[in-house]
């Protein structure tokens, strides 16, 4: 797929482009009835689960920040603490995610947030050449390298999923 234009209209990919960073949009059909939005885009896109990445909404010591991982596997949520420095980390309420990031949950993208929020991102998406993420909304997602999303977050990888 070609690099995207910003008329697909998401903060994601408006800040992409913005970036100038390379990615490609992956749009599929979206099934309301979906238990997991992140398998529902790996299996609908063709894709190595271990490939998608979902993005969390946690408070880590009260504090809203970004947990992502991949799509089969959970967060580990003393991990996610441990490497923002915090020692309590649980789920964020879904609609403070929604109002903080401006996305709706299942379509949260870690890029192109109202408000940027301390990022961690799992470090086993730099065992790949492109990671999938929320493209801002259900049934849009964004392939990219990993390195430039971590660099378009600030996040900091260390191994928070499980």
């Amino acid at each position: 797929m070609a690099k995207s234009k910003s008329s697909q209209g998401t903060p994601a990919t408006v800040a992409l482009t913005k970036a100038g960073m390379t990615f490609t949009t992956h749009a599929y059909e979206h099934d309301p009835a979906a238990k997991s939005y992140g398998l529902e885009a790996a299996e609908a896109l063709g894709l190595q689960p271990e490939q998608v990445f979902k993005t969390l909404l946690v408070e880590v010591d009260g504090k809203l920040s970004v947990g992502v991982v991949p799509v089969d596997k959970q967060l580990d949520l003393k991990a996610v603490a441990a490497a923002l420095n915090g020692k309590k980390a649980a789920m964020a309420d879904p609609a403070a995610a929604e109002r903080i990031t401006g996305y709706v949950v299942g379509g949260i993208s870690p890029i192109g947030q109202k408000r940027p929020l301390p990022t961690v991102i799992d470090a086993s998406a730099t065992d790949h050449e492109t990671v999938y993420v929320s493209g801002g909304r259900r049934g849009l997602d964004l392939g990219l390298s990993p390195t430039d999303l971590i660099k378009l977050t600030s996040a900091r990888t260390a191994p928070i999923a499980r």
